[in-house]
């Protein structure tokens, strides 16, 4: 009898075994399949974050030249038209230089003030509408001679000591417009 109560134990023992593994079987089945999916939704994650990540990096660079590009074309704009009367401004300097030397010339002649008032107004009318615009003469009558904004055309003799290296006469007058030089002053030194 011992022998089969042995064997009723090891019958049951390996019974217990067999359900034990079953049921593991049974288990593993689904738990593996949920790890797959699991391990795929994570895999699906991952490349679904990359493309973000990508296109989310184009967008901000997109963003970022489209950003610059607006702010160089304002610039440029503001540039232009600051500029683009330029041309025109510096085509009107002889007839103001024109107008400079009638007013000195009248000082010399006999000529009647209405006529000088009436020139010196509309020479000052064709000033201010061109100063409006951002043109500025250049002083340079007795400052130190500076290549930067002056251009020499001859030396002579300096009627002082201390106007030696300094600008005794300016034939032509210089001009800036919007704080850029266009025209030099043509100058005469004193040496």
């Amino acid at each position: 009898m011992n022998m089969s109560e042995d064997n009723i134990e090891d019958v049951t023992f390996e019974n217990n075994d067999d359900s034990q593994s079953v049921e593991d079987d049974v288990n593993e089945k689904p738990i593996s399949e949920k790890k797959k999916r699991k391990i795929k939704a994570e895999k699906k994650l991952d490349e679904i974050t990359d493309k973000y990540n990508d296109v989310n990096d184009r967008y901000l660079r997109l963003y970022s030249e489209f950003d610059n590009y607006r702010k160089r074309t304002n610039k440029e704009r503001l540039e232009l038209l600051k500029s683009a009367s330029e041309e025109v401004i510096v085509d009107l300097l002889p007839v103001l230089d024109d107008f400079d030397r009638a007013i000195q010339a009248m000082d010399s002649h006999d000529v009647d003030e209405e006529t000088k008032t009436g020139i010196d107004l509309i020479r000052n009318k064709l000033f201010n509408t061109l100063s409006q615009k951002g043109l500025q003469p250049m002083n340079s009558m007795g400052k130190e001679f500076n290549t930067d904004y002056n251009e020499s055309i001859t030396n002579i003799p300096a009627p002082s000591k201390d106007m030696i290296g300094k600008v005794v006469d300016v034939i032509e007058k210089g001009y800036l417009l919007n704080g850029k030089i266009i025209r030099f002053a043509k100058v005469v030194v004193g040496s």
